[in-house]
């Protein structure tokens, strides 16, 4: 989240009424209607809406939730008392859902457009039924915002200058707000406050208009600062530079009387504050102003803030606050509170009991779920657990990047990515699903492209990676391994491992007991591990990470699918009482967390939406949707065809060979015919949809053509355009996992000669690209004892069993023998470039997968 949000953000001015982008905004109270359409074009008829936007907007009321469609507009635009709309009128929208591409919303609005509906009046209606994406569609068109205003904290008497710069056609306005209200001569893109004053603080917003559209800027706090020296030191401040004006003062107290801290600090960006007692950061101790109304001796100590922003940290001055017993009948009642009420007296405020909660500098979390195996068993349910952990890790504010289906090479550096994004105080979590095994106390994760048999040497072992993230000095160190512990009986390889660290900070949840297989849950439709299934009940839970797991155990214990099968084991290390929920706190530079931000963001950027037009008149729109970190999928649609052309259809076609697409599986009518089972609703409807998969083998930008065929009236041939499109390295492309393993922080289990991947020549020469922490060093390899190299089978015979009235097969994750596999291709669509607004509402809600449908 971002370190500037703020929950005392007051709400989006609400006009135009329709302005608001969320509907939560609309209870606050608007500015006068008259101030509002001040510099703006004045009001458009409806009729002068471009043709794609109307065609938008009627999609969007023909496939409306209940009460937010087309006929429910009609409605509300006829209790305007400005347009007249007849029975008949309805009857005759409702009639275009006989023709083939007949819409009754199209209809509608071309009639409200016909009668001299404005598009402010439309705008209103939508807000009335808040129908927040089609608002979103009518306000947005034609204005981008290209430079928005910043956040400041800045000292009183300085210039101050707010910048809000916006494209449109065939001109846009400008006007500022601060709070609700209009500033006077806001005008412009640039907001000077010039002198600023103390009473200028407050949160200020810019509206841009153009013709039919409307956007608002992103929030600016202003901040101002009035300087306890009154001789000032205002001419030799550096410009938008990290500077705390006011320092705290030392005091001395009586208990019972009240402690006020202050620091005043200014930059740009704007800068936040910590407050730390003897050393340990405060609950309740994130503003410039630190308040106990009545302090006890606890209090007494030696306080100080760390101010920072995404630039710098500078700490106050440290000073003493000493608390006095008083004196006369107070202190002898005092005394006496002492000794009869067992020192209840010397007992801390609940507020800074909870100060000693542990908290994490960062959160970061990497998924694998390895199914489509070349020479072993498939497997169906990490996708799902996978999906699900992702959702459910960022309701925590983890950083995930979650991955499906990697080789050797490619798990090695995606682990290795993983530990650039650790550092002091770090949470890390590792989850991994699919095939496994135990030898010797060590636990090998299996990738996708392990030979049958294999071997230690074709694994990552868990225990060096948990060596690595020991030398990032994390803060908790969690594993989660939803795979067999099985021992490969024909590998005797015996791995010397340098010594791990003695931390009190490791918890390993193994999905199931040394010596035994974990198994999932298969059947026609979704799929999920055993584990999972459990895990996922209880992991948002505000509990001990170990205690969490040990009632995870206790409900699969409970499970009569699992008895005799599979039990969770739990082996930690962890002192102290900490959890997944633990609060984020940067209590030092913020140099280190910018780092992990730009490294995870460049694994989750995604082209942006397009717009092609061909020289024959059609646009076809391109959209882009994240299924995981490596998995994408790409929609086209015909957005504006010339009336003369009676058929058109669009294809894309020509990718790299690096990602082996099947021309077959392309250009598919629905979401489900890519295997998109679990939310095809968030992708836009009435498209063309292709997956493209495993983007981490992708060598070059991503380049592929977009094919037209078009037919004119009365001509018999097909008219074909071609425009190719490079929309460079998407989503976990960008890092370069298709290289030889990289051999800084390696996470390889063994150095044996004529090892595969082995070849520091191999490494990535977009490596030297990405930020790496100073402290990041090369570790040398492990050696190893090899005397044997050969493999076992250890094959279980599925049983069926029946849970929750369905018929389920369970199977086991550590099945090695020779197959042939046959792929299965699921996906699970979780962002995307378009209509971002639903896909919020929906990942605020984990999935849930109890019921197998």
């Amino acid at each position: 989240r971002s370190p500037q949000a703020d929950p005392a953000r007051p709400p989006r001015p609400a006009l135009p009424r329709a302005a608001s982008r969320v509907t939560s905004f609309r209870t606050a109270a608007p500015p006068r209607r008259a101030a509002m359409e001040r510099g703006a074009a004045g009001p458009l008829p409806l009729s002068r809406l471009a043709g794609p936007l109307l065609r938008r907007l009627s999609e969007l009321l023909d496939r409306a939730a209940p009460g937010k469609g087309w006929r429910e507009l009609a409605q509300r635009a006829g209790n305007r008392g400005t347009v007249r709309l007849s029975p008949l009128d309805l009857e005759q929208c409702s009639l275009q859902v006989l023709e083939a591409e007949g819409s009754p919303s199209w209809s509608l609005l071309k009639l409200l457009g016909d009668r001299g509906c404005t598009v402010v009046e439309l705008a209103e209606s939508l807000q009335a039924l808040e129908h927040t994406e089609a608002l979103r569609c009518l306000s947005h068109s034609g204005i981008k915002i290209v430079v928005q205003p910043d956040s400041q904290a800045v000292l009183s008497g300085q210039v101050v200058k707010l910048c809000c710069w916006a494209t449109g056609h065939p001109f846009v306005h400008y006007q500022w707000f601060k709070q609700e209200k209009e500033v006077p001569h806001g005008n412009s893109p640039e907001l000077v406050l010039s002198p600023v004053s103390v009473k200028d603080s407050g949160f200020y917003i810019c509206r841009v208009n153009s013709e039919s559209s409307f956007m608002f800027s992103q929030w600016a706090r202003l901040e101002v600062c009035e300087l306890q020296d009154t001789h000032g030191r205002l001419m030799g401040l550096p410009d938008n530079k990290l500077c705390i004006c006011n320092q705290p003062q030392p005091q001395n107290l009586t208990v019972g009387d009240a402690l006020v801290l202050e620091c005043g600090a200014v930059g740009n960006p704007i800068p936040h504050y910590q407050w730390f007692r003897n050393g340990f950061p405060l609950a309740n101790g994130s503003k410039n102003v630190y308040t106990v109304t009545d302090v006890d001796v606890g209090h007494q100590g030696t306080y100080w803030c760390h101010v920072f922003n995404d630039r710098e940290d500078k700490d106050s001055k440290k000073v003493e606050v000493i608390i006095d017993y008083g004196s006369g009948e107070d202190a002898v009642y005092f005394l006496c509170s002492l000794t009869c009420c067992s020192f209840l007296l010397f007992q801390a405020d609940p507020q800074e009991e909870s100060s000693h909660r542990p908290v994490a500098t960062d959160k970061v979390a990497l998924l694998i779920g390895n199914m489509s195996y070349w020479n072993h068993p498939q497997l169906k349910a990490p996708m799902v657990d996978v999906y699900e952990l992702t959702s459910l890790l960022r309701q925590l504010d983890f950083k995930v990047v979650s991955l499906l289906d990697l080789t050797e090479s490619e798990m090695r550096n995606a682990v290795n990515e993983f530990l650039l994004l650790l550092d002091k105080g770090v949470y890390g979590l590792l989850y991994y699903a699919g095939h496994g095994y135990e030898n010797y106390g060590n636990s090998f994760m299996v990738p996708i492209d392990a030979p049958n048999p294999y071997h230690s040497a074709n694994c990552l072992c868990v225990q060096n990676i948990l060596r690595l993230m020991q030398e990032k000095q994390t803060g908790l160190n969690v594993f989660l391994l939803d795979m067999c512990r099985k021992r490969n009986e024909y590998d005797d390889t015996i791995l010397i491992l340098d010594a791990l660290k003695v931390t009190a900070n490791i918890v390993f949840g193994y999905a199931t007991c040394q010596g035994a297989e974990a198994f999932e849950i298969q059947q026609l439709g979704l799929a999920n591990g055993i584990f999972m299934k459990f895990l996922k009940d209880r992991l948002l839970e505000d509990k001990k990470v170990t205690v969490l797991l040990d009632e995870v155990a206790e409900d699969m214990g409970k499970c009569p699918l699992t008895k005799g099968k599979q039990a969770l084991e739990i082996r930690s290390s962890l002192s102290e009482k900490r959890a997944l929920t633990d609060p984020v706190q940067q209590s030092t530079s913020s140099a280190e967390s910018l780092a992990r931000n730009l490294q995870w963001a460049k694994a989750h950027e995604l082209p942006e939406s397009m717009f092609l037009e061909f020289q024959c008149g059609v646009q076809i729109q391109l959209g882009f949707a994240a299924e995981f970190s490596n998995v994408m999928i790409i929609y086209t649609r015909i957005v504006k065809k010339p009336p003369e052309i009676t058929a058109c259809r669009a294809h894309i076609t020509d990718f790299p060979l690096d990602l082996d697409v099947d021309p077959k599986e392309t250009n598919k009518g629905t979401p489900e015919e890519t295997g998109s089972f679990l939310v095809p609703k968030d992708l836009p409807e009435h498209c063309l949809y292709t997956r493209l998969s495993s983007l981490q083998k992708l060598r070059e930008h991503l380049i592929f053509t977009v094919c037209l065929h078009y037919e004119y009236s009365g001509i018999e041939d097909t008219m074909d355009e071609r425009k190719e499109i490079n929309v460079g390295k998407p989503l976990i492309a960008k890092l370069g996992l298709h290289h030889g393993f990289k051999t800084k922080n390696c996470p390889q289990t063994c150095c044996m000669p004529g090892y595969p991947f082995h070849n520091p020549e191999e490494s990535s020469p977009e490596a030297d690209e990405y930020y790496i922490p100073s402290h990041c060093q090369p570790n040398s390899c492990p050696g190893v004892y090899h005397p044997n190299c050969a493999c076992s089978s250890s094959i279980t015979q599925p049983e069926a069993c029946s849970c929750n009235g369905t018929s389920r097969i369970l199977a086991s994750r550590h099945e090695v023998q020779y197959y042939s596999p046959t792929v299965e291709k699921s996906n699970v669509p979780v962002e995307t470039t378009d209509d971002t607004v639903e896909l919020e509402y929906f990942l605020s809600d984990s999935l849930s997968f109890s019921e197998q449908q």
